[in-house]
């Protein structure tokens, strides 16, 4: 259930929903947090929900001490109404069992809301790739079927893979498959959740492994910017226009302290 902030907010008409999955390396939150960051978003409401294992902290995207007292929790929507577009960033993982709440909560408030297309960014395990997944390009796209003649020529212009399916028994019957994203969260169960509901819905994601994922967050971007166009990056300039969140500054913990040496 979607709370405002203050007062009501709808979003604007032709308005589009980015939100991640909470997937391997979180690379999805990370490229999440760069948008919202880099937009200077606001805060316009929080998403209510049992699903999620319950968090509080800090304002991760804070610029002044001010700022920095303001509290976040594990699910919160930000918007821009010159770019049309709406931001959910969702911050801890789900409960065990409460995928099917939380992906039904999620596509019935995208109802509501009307958006006019919903991108999931997400990540799966690099070390689980089928063979045919080895080589090229580590990005992957899934598009619902309300979606797919919508994007058809913006993909086959990208030239963007498509997510294979993958044989539900290798070497005795191939014929037989199915999307797998190992890894990837909740990220299959909202495609096909959105698949029956008939929203427009783009999933995009990158295979990884665990570690420093800050680059395959900025890959992950920028391969979304090509084709929604988020924020003016010329070929050459690469991922230095994204403004990094000032919470990212503890990422990997505040260091050793010296008196250990």
């Amino acid at each position: 259930m979607f709370v405002p902030v203050v007062g009501e907010w709808s979003p604007p008409g032709d308005c589009a929903l980015l939100l991640p999955a909470v997937s391997v390396g979180n690379v999805g939150q990370l490229a999440i947090d760069l948008i919202i960051s880099s937009l200077d978003m606001p805060k316009v409401g929080y998403f209510y929900t049992d699903c999620l294992v319950p968090m509080v902290g800090n304002n991760p995207y804070a610029t002044n001490e001010e700022h920095a007292k303001e509290l976040c929790i594990n699910a919160e929507v930000y918007a821009s109404s010159d770019q049309k577009l709406a931001v959910l960033q969702i911050r801890s993982p789900l409960i065990k069992k409460k995928s099917r709440a939380f992906s039904q909560a999620l596509t019935c408030w995208i109802k509501k809301c009307a958006f006019t297309r919903v991108v999931l960014l997400s990540s799966s395990h690099a070390y689980q790739r089928d063979d045919s997944q080895l080589f090229g390009t580590p990005f992957r796209y899934l598009v619902t079927p309300a979606l797919q003649t919508l994007v058809a020529d913006a993909m086959k212009t990208l030239e963007w893979k498509e997510m294979e399916k993958m044989s539900l028994y290798p070497g005795m019957n191939d014929d037989e498959r199915k999307i797998s994203i190992p890894g990837g969260g909740f990220t299959k169960r909202l495609f096909e959740d959105c698949c029956s509901e008939g929203i427009h819905m783009a999933v995009v994601l990158k295979f990884c492994s665990e570690g420093d994922n800050i680059p395959d967050a900025f890959s992950l971007l920028d391969h979304v910017n090509r084709w929604l166009h988020l924020l003016d990056l010329p070929e050459d300039v690469g991922t230095t226009r994204w403004k990094i969140p000032s919470s990212w500054r503890l990422l990997f913990g505040s260091g050793l302290p010296s008196a250990l040496f």
